[in-house]
Order: C-alpha cells, then structure tokens, then sequence
C-alpha cells in the first residue's frame, strides 16, 4: 500500500449552495467525513493540494490522514465530484476508519513477465477482462496493485481468481464464482471471430436485398 496522505482540511463554518460556491471561488473545495459511527463533518480543502493528490494515480486507493488543525481523521476517499466542463473537483466524500477496519475497493492488475510466456512470444495476445479486482481489505492494508506472473502461459490458458496469490490482508468481493481476470488468445481466434461478425452483418444485408426485390 502507499503511504498514508496527508491532506490539511478546516472545518466549513456555513453549509449550503451558496456557501460551497463561495468556497470554490476562493481556490477551496468543499469536502464531507463520515463512518465510523460518529456524525459526519463538514470541511474544505485546497483545490491545488487536492488535485495535486488526485493526479498521483492512486488517491482514491489510499489512506488519507485529514489533518483539521492539528487533529487528524484517517480516512479513504469514496468519491470526487468532478466539473462537468473543467472536471475540476467540486466536492469529496471521505469515508472515515476505524484501525482495524475491512472495506471494498478496486485494485489494478499489473501483469509482469510477459517475455517467459510462450503463448506471447509466438503472437499470443493477452485478452484482459478485468483490468481491477474488487477486494476486501483491511484499511491499513491496500495494496497499490495486485501483480499476475504470465510466465509458462501458453495459448488457450486462463488465469482465474483461484490462481491468484492475493496479499495478507485482502481477499475477493467476489465469492460465488471463480471468475476469469485474463486469457491468452491466438491472433487468429479474434479474426475469425470478426471475419464471423463481418459474415453475419453481410448475411443479413444479403437477405434485405432480397426481401426488397
């Protein structure tokens, strides 16, 4: 998991429209924590700062420590509302967490060592299903990605969830199937199974030209 982020907060002192516009003119964005079986928390943050974070490539997978003046709340971002123009965020959700606390998040796929694949080297392609596996983690727990060895797959394999080595601490959302992540194709699979959609597409406009005449 990465390091914990620390993201500087203050408490908004009014609520409302008006007052969020007010605060998104001033380069602030309005923000709320709630969970963890207290009352939630009105805040806002800076915009830069939070865009800096956003643009780190694993914000909403972190640990984020709102630090309110000292006292800081550790919490998972659970959405960003974004401009619909400048996606610019508008507002943040933050989930807040108990230490020992499990959530559901999306973690990336990263496969590695697609050079020892036999079926890659002689033009396999990788056909990726899923390119994020939703797990339960715990929350200090969250790995950045979950990494998939192709190493000795050979065309006509599958990688499935039960194949998988998943981190201490996580394991699949995902419970009453062993669901597929990826397979290796051969190039001349996916055309024939285009070449096939192409022919049933000429097929049925064969057949409106017959019906018209």
């Amino acid at each position: 998991m990465s390091d914990a982020l620390t993201l500087p907060a203050e408490l908004r002192e009014r609520a409302g429209k008006g007052a969020s516009r007010a605060l998104r003119r001033d380069g602030r964005v309005p923000a709320v924590i709630y969970g963890g079986k207290e009352e939630p928390v009105a805040i806002h943050v800076e915009a830069k700062e939070l865009v800096r974070q956003l643009h780190t490539g694993h914000f909403m997978n972190s640990i984020v420590m709102v630090d309110l003046s000292g006292k800081k709340v550790r919490a998972l971002p659970k959405d960003v509302a974004l401009h619909p123009v400048t996606d610019r965020p508008i507002h943040v959700d933050f989930l807040r967490l108990a230490k020992d606390a499990k959530i559901q998040v999306a973690v990336p796929v990263l496969f590695v060592n697609e050079d020892d694949s036999p079926g890659l080297r002689k033009g396999g392609v990788l056909n990726v299903v899923r390119h994020e596996l939703e797990l339960i983690c715990e929350s200090d727990k969250i790995p950045d990605n979950i990494t998939i060895d192709v190493a000795g797959l050979d065309v006509g394999d599958a990688i499935h969830i039960s194949r998988v080595n998943l981190p201490a601490g996580s394991e699949s959302a995902i419970t009453d199937r062993d669901f597929t992540i990826a397979t290796l194709v051969a190039p001349s699979a996916l055309k024939k199974s285009e070449s096939e959609e192409e022919g049933g597409a000429e097929e049925g406009e064969a057949t409106e030209g017959g019906e018209e005449a």
